[in-house]
């Protein structure tokens, strides 16, 4: 048991470090993506497409990590099981580090096709979150994987706090008069590179046992039709899926709102969300590390939390004030912060521990499924009305709880 807590101890360092520096990277991205779309005065696609054309074409840009990870996040899970954690996280980070470095140069030269390639590529290779949580789960029993989960959140958080104002400066050119849109994917790929070295000194391999299943370029649609055939987990991917399709349809269009309904700024929307990643960080990082010290049941947490995120992204549809949305946004980072450790948890429970990089691949291939859909969905959704895809945010969420609260009684916490 001693050996299992020191080894614990040394990962959460090199761990918190690796996906803090990875969010930095994605949360920089949330201020800049719609403004090249959607903020007025904007030189690189506003000025030659029509408003339908735009939300379109956003939308499949949106797209294409996620279904690219659909495809290469259970491969890497399931490599991770065979050959160990660090070597698959290497290779997802290089991805990561080569698609920031093009999608800079895909802006410089105002190259539609650069920019979707440069997405595509890190989409394949960004399986490492999976990975990440396996490794936790390699060290982690009980609520102690709970707890863990929530601190990688906590990384997540800081990340979601200094990335987007982060982003939204560096390609604001009254800050400085040689910043601009390509900017923050500058300095994203030299972040990603400190990232990979930092890895390459501090993370230890977790895995003792290596095995796994063979994998194929298939393997997450195989993954997914298997998933729906274990009795065990065919109702808490379900709700991954939906919490998934319904969360993405927020966090991809709540910023084109904030442009289009009260005219925000790339700085703006970096300071909003900065203001979310706030509430996130005393989440994850306080509340539910006090919730699994107390010993709470992720089962129960789950019910209440997601209800109320349901309830909150409601409630953003309706404010013609900005300041209302700062106060709803706790809202929603609480509710969100509680639900994901909590339903990984869940997830993680009902695995051996040898299925552990797979069945966590499955999880992050269901998320980047219920990340491909949204963005296709509701790019048409926002060239007809840019409420919409929030309408459908709230109302599939509250369609996640709902399944999550008739099948509960089957999962083991």
């Amino acid at each position: 048991m001693s050996n299992t807590i020191q080894k614990e101890n040394n990962i959460l360092i090199p761990v918190f470090l690796t996906v803090f520096i990875d969010m930095l990277g994605i949360g920089i991205i949330i201020p800049v993506l719609p403004a090249l779309f959607y903020e007025s005065g904007s030189s690189l696609f506003v000025g030659s497409m029509s408003y339908e054309d735009r939300s379109i074409v956003y939308g499949f840009l949106l797209a294409a990590f996620p279904f690219m990870q659909f495809f290469g996040a259970p491969i890497l899970g399931a490599l991770s099981d065979r050959h160990g954690r660090k070597p698959l996280l290497m290779l997802s980070l290089i991805g990561t580090m080569v698609g920031y470095f093009l999608f800079a140069v895909a802006l410089l030269q105002g190259n539609l096709w650069l920019l979707f390639f440069s997405r595509l590529l890190p989409g394949f290779t960004g399986g490492n979150i999976s990975i990440v949580y396996s490794a936790i789960a390699d060290v982690s029993e009980g609520a102690d994987r709970t707890k863990n989960f929530g601190l990688i959140g906590m990384a997540f958080g800081l990340g979601f706090i200094l990335g987007p104002a982060i982003g939204g400066i560096l390609a604001d050119n009254s800050v400085v008069y040689w910043f601009g849109p390509s900017t923050p994917f500058w300095f994203t790929t030299i972040l990603t590179f400190i990232n990979i070295v930092l890895l390459i000194f501090l993370f230890p391999e977790t895995l003792q046992k290596k095995e796994g299943r063979v994998v194929s370029l298939l393997t997450g649609v195989r993954n997914i039709v298997y998933s729906f055939k274990m009795p065990n987990l065919r109702s808490i991917f379900t709700v991954a899926l939906l919490f998934s399709l319904g969360f993405t349809f927020f966090t991809q269009f709540f910023a084109v709102a904030l442009f289009e309904k009260f005219d925000y700024t790339e700085r703006d929307v970096g300071i909003f969300y900065a203001w979310v990643g706030i509430w996130l960080v005393f989440t994850q990082g306080y509340l539910v590390r006090v919730f699994a010290k107390k010993n709470y049941q992720p089962v129960g947490l789950i019910k209440v939390a997601m209800l109320t995120l349901s309830i909150g992204l409601l409630l953003v549809l309706f404010p013609t004030d900005v300041t209302w949305e700062y106060f709803i946004a706790p809202i929603i980072a609480i509710s969100h912060g509680i639900t994901t450790p909590n339903l990984l948890s869940t997830i993680s429970a009902q695995a051996s521990p040898s299925q552990q990089g797979s069945i966590l691949g499955i999880n992050q291939s269901m998320q980047s499924l219920g990340a491909t859909l949204p963005p296709i969905i509701g790019g048409y959704l926002t060239a007809i009305n840019f409420h919409f895809p929030l309408i459908a945010a709230a109302g599939i969420v509250f369609f996640a709880w709902l399944v999550f609260l008739f099948t509960s009684n089957k999962l083991s916490s």
